[in-house]
């Protein structure tokens, strides 16, 4: 597993303009899908751009474990699929590491088959709650065995056949629509998830992709509500997964932030349902210009080109939170620097990331001498322009790959070094982010 060696510490300074051009992973969320589906369909699915972190591949491994042929190809991953309805009982626990996406998505997957599955995870991820996915699996039949709190190792077997529900998803969450989803591909019938606020919509698009019958329909309350048909015949395709916008958000942040920094960003995902950072830091002043949109495989990117600017405090509406639940910590680092205050409020889903995120984020921005105020599902930050007197700390990173790369992102622009306690697990998003940041003139070590 990723954490179990020894910490490696890591500090940032402050060094010159940041400058170049770089392209970021491939999006976490695409990748974990790409190897998923094609793990599945029939036939063979060609990957190329895969996020190749931990996380990832940890998902690669279960599908592999339950009968996918999964192989590298020059810089291409080349996957033979099972077939819809073929996974084989996997003959070991499969082990995800960090990887919270790819284990739940993985329990709507396989959970509905009259076989019997075990998820685990390292001491991060055995501490995420699992009840929100686990929940309707047991209403569709599958049967559950959970450590204490619906916690791994949790072991399901599905029934002899799947019962299709239709599903309010509680919470906005892309991962308990997904899961619900997926747990529909090999449920007879019409599975129906209905989501309050839309979360990010690329197991939707994927699935048609792959050649899934499913409808999207808004209903009278405005409500999303998704259809799909079950049992579907899946068929392999070529993917170019774009850049992630999460990771790109780093050296987006770092570019503003740095005085006389003039930075290229290329092939982002820009997917409206993961845009709220861009528009967030254009709406503090930030010079953020897009340009080459273009569409890869239904789905927009562009390059971003980012310049130093001086940042503005503002509130950040609640209903944005979906589209940029995993940039609050970089955006938190932004606001620090920003004149005014910057109010962040709907961010109860941060409390159930790889750590405690909004606990994290506002325990490191104290560290460095930043004025910020959490609140239960808010945080409020009053800025510095210009860094004056920020840094000087130690930031605890709780095996956490975003509040890393947050607070090393935040020593690049600070008066005083910001160092981190572990840089380790930043392997399990963002293999390059040390590499590529210091191609830009970063002073990280």
């Amino acid at each position: 597993m990723i954490h179990a060696g020894q910490a490696e510490p890591a500090t940032a300074r402050t060094a010159g303009p940041l400058s170049g051009q770089l392209r970021v992973p491939g999006d976490k969320s695409i990748s974990h899908r790409s190897l998923m589906f094609g793990g599945l369909a029939s036939g063979v699915t060609r990957i190329t751009g895969l996020l190749e972190g931990e996380d990832v591949l940890a998902t690669g491994r279960a599908m592999g474990a339950m009968g996918a042929r999964i192989e590298r190809d020059g810089k291409a991953w080349v996957i033979t699929g099972t077939g819809n309805g073929c996974l084989l009982q996997p003959e070991a626990p499969l082990d995800f590491g960090n990887a919270g996406t790819g284990c739940r998505l993985t329990m709507g997957l396989a959970g509905v088959y009259d076989m019997e599955t075990t998820f685990s995870g390292d001491a991060s991820l055995s501490r995420r709650p699992m009840g929100r996915v686990l929940d309707p699996l047991r209403r569709i039949g599958v049967q559950v065995r959970a450590a204490e709190g619906d916690r791994l190792p949790v072991t399901l077997h599905g029934p002899k056949t799947a019962a299709p529900i239709e599903y309010r998803v509680p919470v906005p969450s892309a991962q308990v629509k997904s899961a619900v989803l997926l747990a529909g591909l090999n449920t007879p019938g019409i599975t129906t998830v209905i989501e309050p606020v839309m979360t990010r919509d690329h197991t939707e698009k994927m699935l048609a992709g792959f050649g899934a019958h499913l409808e999207v329909a808004t209903d009278e309350d405005g409500a999303r509500v998704i259809r799909l048909e079950g049992q579907p015949v899946l068929t392999g395709r070529d993917i170019d997964v774009p850049g992630d916008p999460s990771s790109a958000a780093f050296p987006l942040v770092a570019a503003l932030l740095v005085p006389g920094s003039d930075i290229v960003i290329e092939n982002v995902l820009m997917n409206p349902t993961r845009t709220g950072v861009i528009l967030t830091l254009q709406e503090m002043g930030g010079q953020i210009d897009i340009v080459n949109w273009r569409d890869a495989g239904g789905e927009d990117v562009a390059d971003l080109r980012v310049r130093h600017s001086e940042l503005k405090g503002i509130t950040v509406p609640p209903d944005r939170a979906p589209s940029m639940i995993d940039e609050y910590p970089v955006l938190a680092v932004a606001a620090s620097f920003a004149e005014g205050e910057t109010l962040m409020e709907g961010l109860d889903e941060l409390r159930v990331k790889e750590s405690d995120r909004l606990s994290a984020t506002a325990n490191g921005l104290k560290a460095n001498g930043v004025d910020c105020v959490e609140g239960e599902t808010s945080l409020l930050v009053r800025g510095t322009p210009g860094g004056r007197g920020l840094g000087g700390g130690t930031v605890e990173t709780h095996l956490d790959h975003r509040i890393a790369m947050a607070f090393l992102t935040m020593g690049l622009a600070s008066q005083k070094p910001v160092a981190i306690d572990d840089a380790a697990m930043i392997a399990t998003s963002f293999p390059e982010f040390m590499g590529l940041m210091r191609g830009l003139g970063a002073n990280i070590e």
